[in-house]
């Protein structure tokens, strides 16, 4: 029997990191990286280190073979939403990206993944007629419309979603000058509960257990997918977030969506 794949996983205590750790836990080896240290895991897979200070990861990296980068602030997860301040999204988004990405390539690790977000693309949801497909309200929703895909114009409306999208470039410049697999894990609605909110929840939901599936397909993806930008999204009616890439070249097979 092969041995398990090692992932380090930073930010674990998070939201997504509690959705994605009992499927993760039960088929790899997973260490963790946070602040304050993670329960129910070996004292010497739990490392504490602050993100933005590139020294103190070290450790954690050690015989690592993936990392799956979830920390940051801003987002569902943090208190102040993707009103978080500056210099906190600074620290955690940027310079932890960074940060990762450097100590991962040194250290001789195969492949990162870095939580982006649907942050990245919001200002659709401005426009019709992605407007009417997010409204609270009973609207009339159209018949058809174009779908927005990884590769479509970015259009960020908060400071969040730019330093997400200093993710996803950060993580090309790697993948293009390195060694290293550089993956982008574009994390739509999903939150504690594994039900869809009202709403642009309607549109956008990701249920548990397609973030999980996609998430390992993305972990165990042939070593020559060198960079790559994916959707998590399940087969929502109202979606527009296009899911159609993840499928084509991963197998991702949502099972789960709002009709």
């Amino acid at each position: 029997m092969s041995e398990k794949l090692k992932v380090l996983i930073t930010g674990l205590n998070g939201v997504v990191g509690q959705v994605l750790r009992p499927v993760l836990e039960e088929r790899y080896t997973i260490s963790a990286l946070s602040r304050s240290g993670v329960d129910g895991l070996p004292a010497e897979r739990v490392f504490k280190a602050n993100i933005a200070d590139i020294d103190s990861l070290r450790p954690a990296f050690e015989g690592i073979d993936v990392v799956l980068n979830l920390a940051a602030d801003g987002g569902l997860g943090s208190d102040a939403g993707m009103n978080a301040g500056w210099d906190s999204m600074l620290n955690n988004n940027i310079i932890g990206a960074y940060n990762v990405l450097e100590v991962a390539k040194q250290a001789g690790i195969s492949r990162v993944i870095l939580a982006s977000s649907g942050a990245t693309s919001n200002g659709y949801e401005l426009e019709e007629p992605y407007k009417s497909l997010v409204a609270t309200e009973d609207v009339e929703i159209p018949e058809s419309w174009e779908m927005v895909n990884e590769f479509s114009e970015p259009k960020p409306i908060s400071l969040y979603g730019v330093t997400k999208l200093f993710g996803e470039d950060i993580g090309r410049y790697y993948a293009l000058t390195t060694d290293l697999s550089v993956i982008n894990l574009r994390i739509s609605s999903c939150g504690p509960i594994d039900k869809a909110g009202p709403g642009r929840g309607q549109a956008n939901w990701s249920s548990h257990r397609d973030l999980q599936q996609l998430t390992i397909k993305i972990i165990e993806a042939p070593a020559d997918l060198k960079f790559d930008i994916f959707w998590a999204t399940s087969n929502n009616r109202k979606l527009f977030r296009d899911n159609a890439h993840a499928k084509d070249v991963l197998g991702y097979a949502p099972q789960d969506g709002v009709r």
